[in-house]
Order: structure tokens, then sequence, then C-alpha cells
């Protein structure tokens, strides 16, 4: 009885300061206004302000509003550990059988092998001296084409 009373009484506030305002010129400003001034009226006509005043002094409603917070937040939990570990656990068995088939290229981790059938290494074929000799040598011929 008394949420519909307080209701009426925001909403015939509302509508004055709606008259106010479109007396002063400003109309579309008074329209919004009293748009939302009919809000509260309107939610009394429809039984909503009753079924909110008797939800919210309802103790197994607010237990009600417990339990979906406590559902809430285990839902973002387990969401929250999922993200830490790489996934669901069926997301990390099909990359894990994926791995095991070869997704990656056989070779890809092999060391290259050079006429012979033996690795090349760091310098195999070059002598150690020639090295930085190359180095120098790519950088001059990109300074020269540049003008440098």
């Amino acid at each position: 009885m008394i949420a519909e009373t307080v209701c009426s009484a925001v909403s015939a506030a509302g509508l004055g300061i709606a008259a106010v305002t479109a007396y002063r010129k400003r109309f579309l400003a008074a329209a919004r206004i009293a748009a939302y001034a009919l809000v509260p009226v309107a939610l009394v006509m429809t039984g909503a302000v009753g079924w909110l005043a008797r939800t919210a002094f309802s103790p197994t409603a607010w237990a009600g509003f417990g339990l979906l917070g406590c559902a809430w937040v285990l839902f973002a939990a387990t969401r929250a550990v999922e993200r830490r570990r790489g996934g669901t656990r069926k997301e990390r068995k099909a990359a894990a059988r994926a791995a095991d088939r070869g997704a990656v290229a056989p070779g890809a981790s092999a060391p290259s092998l050079g006429a012979g059938g033996r690795a090349q290494g760091r310098g195999a074929e070059r002598p150690a001296g020639s090295r930085g000799d190359d180095d120098f040598s790519e950088i001059e011929a990109i300074l020269k084409k540049h003008g440098i």
C-alpha cells in the first residue's frame, strides 16, 4: 500500500517538473521527463510494484537470490579455471590427439642434412673468419644501394 502511494507521489512530482520545463519552452526535455514520470504509475497499475514489494520482504525470495548468486560465482570460477588451464578437458584431449597424429611437419625439428649426409652446424663449411666478412659486405651493399 505504501509502495503504491510513493510511486504515485513520484509520478505526480515528475509531471509537475515536466510542466515547468514545458513552460520554459523546452518541449523535448519536458516530454522525456513526462515519460519517465509515467513509469512508476504504470508499474503500480500492472501490479509489478505489489509483486516487488512482496518479493522484497520474503525470506524465501532472498534465499533464492542468494542461490542464484552462488550459482553465478561457481560458473565464473569454473570459467576462470578453464581459461587458466587452457580450455576444457575435451579441448585439451583433442589438442593432444592432434599432436600425436603429427599435426606439425614431421621433419620440422630435425636438423638439415648437407651433402654427404652430415648435419650442417654453424660454420661447418666456412672458415671461422669469413662469417664476419660476409655480414659486413651485405651491410656495405645495402648502404651503397641507398647512397650512403
